[in-house]
Parts: structure tokens; sequence; C-alpha cells
């Protein structure tokens, strides 16, 4: 049994994600917070293996929520999964940052959500690899990191930056199969080699950790350089999936 705590200002989405978690029969919700202050301590209290995360909340925003969450020992196993009303909001990628195991839209349809609080719950990051190129790429050429991460690359053979320069990209394990002419589970024990290698919880951040460290920069340049582009638009195609 997953047992999912949602985190939202809105007394009527809570009550509409409790109904849709309630009727699975493999998961179940053991709380409902309205602010950040309160998913924090109700994640401490019922340690779910899920929190479903809105972004703007008061008395502390999601993402300090989700910071909170994933560096406390004590829920460091919380799986967090933002739940967002664009595609290309502006704090996703801090989301991430902060340590949530994926995103999807407010607007997602009830079998995907429940299929992504499953993804995620399982440990897997849940980026929609269609949205991925296009999120990640925004932000990643907005700006570098305030700071330089201490984490490096060292210990990853070759293989593994490459297969970690297309899971960046957005690509799944079955494209990642056939880009690299591998089996699935010869890819699936790479990006297990990286999660261990790098000290991440799941693919997700192992999206951040190849943009932070300065592996890959947004499409069509090289990292360091200027980016040449403009920013995607709000009205493009979206998608959601397991990276």
């Amino acid at each position: 049994m997953i047992r999912v705590l949602i985190a939202d200002d809105q007394a009527l989405l809570r009550g509409s994600f409790r109904v849709l978690v309630d009727l699975d029969p493999g998961c179940t919700t053991v709380a409902e917070a309205g602010t950040g202050a309160e998913a924090v301590a109700l994640a401490a209290r019922h340690r779910p293996d899920v929190v479903l995360m809105d972004v703007r909340m008061p008395e502390m925003d999601g993402i300090e929520a989700t910071r909170r969450i994933c560096a406390d020992p004590a829920t460091a196993g919380c799986r967090v999964l933002i739940l967002t009303t664009f595609d290309l909001d502006e704090y996703v990628y801090g989301a991430l940052r902060a340590g949530a195991s994926g995103f999807l839209l407010k607007d997602t349809p009830p079998a995907e959500l429940l299929a992504g609080i499953r993804v995620v719950a399982a440990g897997e990051g849940l980026l929609a690899p269609t949205v991925t190129r296009r999120l990640i790429d925004e932000f990643a050429r907005r700006a570098e990191p305030s700071r330089p991460l201490p984490r490096r690359l060292d210990g990853v053979t070759d293989r593994e930056r490459e297969v970690l320069t297309l899971i960046a990209r957005g690509l799944s394990n079955v494209e990642l199969a056939a880009h690299l002419q591998l089996s699935l589970a010869t890819v699936k024990t790479h990006v297990g080699r990286l999660l261990t290698k790098l000290a991440v919880r799941d693919r997700a951040q192992l999206v951040i950790v190849a943009y932070e460290t300065g592996l890959v920069g947004p499409a069509g340049r090289e990292p360091g350089k200027p980016s040449p582009g403009s920013a995607p638009r709000r009205g493009q195609p979206r998608g959601t999936g397991s990276a």
C-alpha cells in the first residue's frame, strides 16, 4: 500500500486528490496539508511514501517544504512529486534541485496521476521526456547555479557519462537502449550505477547533476557558451511519463 500525503492550499483540490488516491486499491491518503509548513510537519509525523506537493502555498512554499523534507534524515525516504499548473513553471527547476523526484501538471488525467504516484514510490524519477527537453533547457540557459556543487563526475566511466548525457536530454530507458544498441537490462545497470556513484535518489536528480556539473548545457550549444535560441513557449505540446 502506497501511503500518500497531499499538500495543496486549495481545499477543493485536496479533497479531489484524496478521493482519487483512496479509490485506488494500492494507495491510501495518510494526511492533508494546506501549507508548506504543515506538509513538513505531517511528513515527519506520518512518514508517507509519496508527497503530492503544490508549489505555491502560504507560510512556506512547496520548494522550501521539499528541501526540508528531503534534507531531514527522518523523512529522506519520502518521495516528493510536484504538482504544477504550467509545464514551464519557474519554480519547477528549483523544486527538482531541492530534491523532488519529479513533476506532473495539475490537469494530468487521473489514471496518469495514479501511475505517477506508483512510479515515484518505486524510486523512479518522473519527468515527461518531451517536457524535460524544454523545461531543463529553459532554466539551464537562464542562469548558472549560484555556487558550484561539490559533486563531481570522478569515477564515472565514459559509457556512464554517455548514458547520463542522454538521460539529461530526456531519453527513457527504452530510448537509451535503442540509441546505444544495448539491452534494456544493461541500460538499467548503468543507470543504477550512476545513482550509486553520484549519491542521488533517482533519475530526476541525475538530470540536475548533468547540468550542474557542466556535462551538458541547453540544447543547441556547448556548456558554457551563450544560448542562441529563444525560450520555449507555454503553448507547446505536453507529455507525461517516466523519463
